[in-house]
């Protein structure tokens, strides 16, 4: 018996275990940690299940929408809860999986008046939304409380991660410093989505959370790893902190106002 574990639980964690830049010590800073997934869909879906596979002790989940039968082509834990909400469809799912996981749902819709405060009790923020007001909310917020977040993004075929630590590298805005005209770029509901795509980008999201909760290996910070699955190339973009940047540079945005979340996302 290994200090510290039930015998369940060096059976469920067993392949964790034996790994070298794992082990026991890591397994239990797992069981410790705090991740809230911001949106149970289609990258959500596969965050939330490796995050809780892997033990990862308290997930929190907020998600307002509900599962729609249009969904379940890529959002593979809501099958057989249509209508119900996702992130109570998401604990029911994680309960299953691993009843070492505590689940906290939240119903609501994440939103300017109530980011902070959610955020804060949290160790790392998983951004799995599909909308530039949202990306830029999380974005701001955890540069104010100083969280790491993984980034992530779908559209048809083609997806882009990128982990975010405050102080230690480039922001979000430092990369995009303005979404794109409200209308520009379609969404997933009027331009389609690979279905398998989410599960590779939100995968390999749930990696970066781990690894950096672990403190192990090489993180996606200071680059974004843009993947195409029409062609099957995966490639590195180096990105820098820039200077200039509103939120983590010149510190333009110095709280989260109301105002700056409308679908332009700018500042003025």
């Amino acid at each position: 018996m290994i200090a510290g574990f039930t015998e369940e639980q060096i059976r469920r964690y067993a392949r964790h275990i034996i790994l070298p830049e794992v082990g026991g010590e890591g397994q239990k800073k797992l069981l410790k940690s705090k991740v809230l997934c911001v949106g149970a869909g289609g990258l959500g879906s596969p965050i939330i299940q490796y995050l809780a596979a892997a033990g990862v002790g308290t997930l929190g989940i907020i998600d307002d929408d509900v599962v729609d039968l249009s969904n379940l082509q890529r959002q593979t834990i809501h099958a057989g809860n249509l209508g119900r909400n996702k992130a109570v469809s998401a604990k029911e799912f994680v309960e299953r999986l691993n009843p070492d996981v505590e689940v906290i749902t939240y119903t609501e819709k994440l939103s300017p008046d109530n980011v902070r405060d959610l955020i804060k009790g949290y160790d790392m923020i998983a951004d799995g939304t599909d909308n530039f007001p949202t990306r830029y909310l999380i974005n701001d917020a955890c540069v104010l409380e100083n969280k790491p977040f993984s980034h992530g993004s779908i559209f048809r075929f083609e997806g882009q991660i990128m982990t975010i630590v405050p102080n230690e590298g480039p922001c979000y805005r430092c990369v995009f410093e303005h979404a794109p005209p409200e209308g520009m770029v379609p969404s997933c509901q009027e331009a389609g989505v690979f279905g398998v795509l989410p599960g590779l980008v939100g995968s390999i999201q749930a990696t970066e959370i781990i690894k950096y909760l672990l403190g192990i290996g090489d993180i996606l910070k200071g680059r974004m790893l843009y993947i195409d699955t029409l062609n099957m190339d995966f490639f590195e973009i180096k990105v820098k902190k820039n200077p200039d940047c509103p939120m983590c540079g010149k510190r333009v945005i110095d709280d989260i106002h109301p105002e700056n979340y409308q679908e332009s996302c700018r500042l003025w």
